[in-house]
């Protein structure tokens, strides 16, 4: 079972979904494909990191078993032209906590996507991320340390690739509260001049 979750969404977001995906958030390709290899690493980090005690992979398990079948995958036109009614807000909820703001403002700063567009296509991204999972959880019959085993795997080789970016340092901050102090102190000078004038 390979475990290059990020390989194997993103193989579904070519042609005629990159373009959707764009213009459902108002960005050209290039913006929605940069923004894109940020989100996708920095989310597997995060759901990595939330199931890696037996709660969070059991809560994850129960979740994909609910609600994230796979079948997302089989019609993603069909879900992008609704996902403004979609569960990826509360999705990020449970994966970002308080950091979704921080996390938008980083691919924006990065990308050249404004925040709206940033959110709409974080929004799109994790329900599709979920159906993922959840189609290795049926096709490989995974239980809760299974899918921790796989995002922990998974994690791993995008670390290994150094494709996580400034986001992943997100995932490892200290749980203090202080976003912008933790990327500050993580990010070194890049993040410091990039909130310099935001104040």
């Amino acid at each position: 079972m390979s475990n290059n979750l990020v390989e194997m969404i993103t193989s579904q977001l070519g042609g005629a979904v990159m373009s959707q995906i764009s213009n459902q958030i108002g960005a050209n390709e290039q913006q929605t494909q940069s923004a894109l290899s940020s989100v996708i690493p920095a989310l597997i980090g995060a759901m990595a990191k939330n199931s890696s005690n037996q709660q969070g992979a059991e809560a994850l398990s129960g979740a994909l078993d609910r609600d994230h079948d796979g079948s997302i995958l089989d019609n993603l036109g069909g879900f992008l032209g609704n996902a403004s009614e979609g569960p990826g807000a509360g999705i990020l909820k449970h994966i970002l906590g308080g950091k979704r703001g921080a996390f938008e403002q980083v691919v924006s700063q990065n990308s050249g996507l404004n925040p709206q567009a940033t959110g709409g296509l974080m929004e799109m991204l994790a329900p599709i991320i979920m159906g993922q999972l959840g189609k290795q959880k049926r096709e490989n019959n995974l239980d809760a340390g299974g899918l921790s085993d796989l995002l922990s795997g998974a994690n791993n080789q995008v670390r290994q690739n150094n494709n996580m970016g400034i986001l992943g340092k997100l995932i490892d901050a200290d749980g203090d509260g202080d976003i912008k102090d933790d990327l500050l102190r993580l990010g070194g000078k890049f993040l410091g001049n990039m909130f310099k004038g935001r104040r």
